[in-house]
């Protein structure tokens, strides 16, 4: 049974076809979608609010052949008068599929315990992977001159700046490592990454191959991307006030943009928050890409799941 919980659960080997399939379904979309999820029902597990998750996912098993069952968490015994275990069980023998977006990283690994179906991390507190993979497939799409959509990543520099321990910056350190790419990543010291994420790289025997530095400027140089994401996450409402004051100075302003290289290109998982980790001069630019960023959601997802049921029916 095959899982999609961090990068790495995709091996290198296989980055190329999924990346195929991906621009394959995009280009195709409207005419003729292979019906891969035909006949099946994926369930969506969410404790957090969303808009591009919920959307691109329920339209993509839509697209795909299949019934989305979205679950609030809330809806369902998950965690509290039943364990989260017997919950997969139960789950395993309704639905083909199940998506969760959850907080806590280590729910999702309890309920791949007691699943017979393929589960999709839709993002926790720990890691987003269906992000930093619509990220990648967004930045090759741009950058491939040859039809190697994985390989045009490899050498590539990501500049990430803000909250550098948050779910974003670990799922890109441990993605670029996997992709073959560099990752600079500037922020106030208190948010440098934690050893858990260099624990996440040995274990999945990755080289570290990110750097830290309270210095914006000196992450911006030579990068190819610039990539940032809001300052407080879900959950961290309470520390909004410090976070803002002590994130203030790795705002990406069009200064920060401009020591990139020209040609960089400017991402965002979203939403944005203008004025505060971005500046709207930024937003405005041409080279950003943000919402060819949300579009690619659908196609990415769509890909992952038409794998992971491809490999189940193997």
């Amino acid at each position: 049974m095959k899982h999609f919980l961090k990068e790495t659960d995709f091996k290198a080997h296989e980055l190329p076809g999924l990346f195929a399939l991906a621009q394959s379904l995009k280009k195709g979309r409207g005419r003729h979608t292979p019906p891969s999820l035909a006949g099946q029902t994926w369930a969506l597990i969410f404790d957090k609010s969303s808009t591009r998750t919920r959307v691109s996912f329920e339209v993509g098993i839509h697209e795909l052949g299949g019934n989305p069952l979205f679950l609030n968490k809330n809806d369902i015994q998950l965690g509290s008068s039943e364990s989260v275990e017997d919950t997969s069980k139960v789950l395993s023998r309704f639905v083909h599929g199940l998506i969760v977006r959850i907080y806590d990283h280590s729910e999702v690994e309890q309920l791949v315990e007691g699943a017979t179906m393929p589960v999709i991390n839709a993002m926790t507190d720990f890691l987003h992977p269906c992000q930093i993979y619509t990220d990648a497939f967004t930045m090759a799409e741009r950058w491939a001159t040859d039809g190697d959509l994985v390989g045009s990543l490899k050498g590539r520099k990501i500049a990430f700046f803000g909250d550098t321990a948050s779910n974003m910056a670990y799922s890109w350190i441990v993605g670029a490592a996997h992709f073959g790419m560099q990752i600079a990543l500037a922020g106030p010291q208190k948010f440098a990454p934690g050893p858990e994420l260099d624990a996440l790289l040995a274990k999945e025997g990755l080289p570290k191959n990110y750097t830290f530095t309270t210095d914006p400027m000196e992450a911006a140089r030579d990068a190819d991307v610039v990539y940032t994401d809001v300052w407080v996450s879900m959950g961290k409402e309470e520390e909004k006030q410090e976070r803002l004051a002590t994130m203030a100075p790795y705002a990406v302003t069009a200064e920060l943009f401009a020591a990139a290289k020209p040609d960089a290109i400017f991402m965002h998982c979203l939403p944005a928050h203008a004025g505060e980790e971005v500046e709207q001069a930024v937003l405005d630019s041409p080279r950003c890409i943000i919402f060819d960023e949300a579009e690619n959601r659908l196609h990415m997802q769509k890909a992952i799941m038409a794998s992971l049921t491809q490999t189940v029916r193997d």
